[in-house]
């Protein structure tokens, strides 16, 4: 599955806004509703990253999962996340796309979509406790953070679930 659609480069007007539009529901997500944990806060962002990943299944998403999340980290004082999650979203993206079935008719009460959730939230909760080990010098420092990253995983995969059945209907009309 090509999820950026590399054979076109150009952008329209409409996919500048979707993306503009998701890039800002992301940061809200992630910036406003901190709980700290070490090394850095847990939020509800990756729920709405698993949603615009639904919705549109397009590089848009993608992108808009990756600034979005960075602009959190930059607001709140984290530019030295930045790299880091620029990388991780990325990869718990494409882990969820290319795991779950977003076009699927029963999509949400798919085995796969969960399995998709979990693998994607782990990916998250490994990627930032190895770079937490790697920026602090620390195992354990990284190692300090995973319980609280693997349970904002869990929060954002039963987030995802409560937002997802109202948005149901509109799934791939974007």
């Amino acid at each position: 599955m090509n999820v950026l659609n590399a054979e076109r480069s150009a952008w329209t007007a409409r996919e500048i806004t979707l993306t503009a539009v998701m890039t800002a529901a992301v940061f809200l997500a992630t910036f406003l509703p901190k709980i700290p944990i070490p090394l850095g806060y847990a939020h509800l962002g990756d729920a709405v990253i698993f949603l615009a990943l639904c919705l549109t299944v397009r590089r848009e998403a993608l992108i808009a999962a990756c600034l979005g999340s960075m602009l959190a980290d930059f607001m709140g004082g984290f530019a030295l996340w930045m790299g880091p999650t620029l990388l991780i979203k990325w990869l718990m993206a494409l882990t969820f796309i290319e795991i779950a079935n977003p076009k699927a008719d029963h999509f949400l009460t798919s085995p796969r979509t969960l399995i998709a959730l979990i693998l994607a939230c782990l990916v998250m909760a490994a990627g930032y406790t190895l770079f937490g080990a790697i920026l602090y010098n620390s195992l354990t420092a990284g190692l300090a953070s995973a319980p609280g990253l693997l349970a904002e995983g869990v929060v954002n995969i039963l987030a995802f679930y409560v937002l997802a059945k109202p948005l149901e209907k509109v799934r791939g009309k974007f």
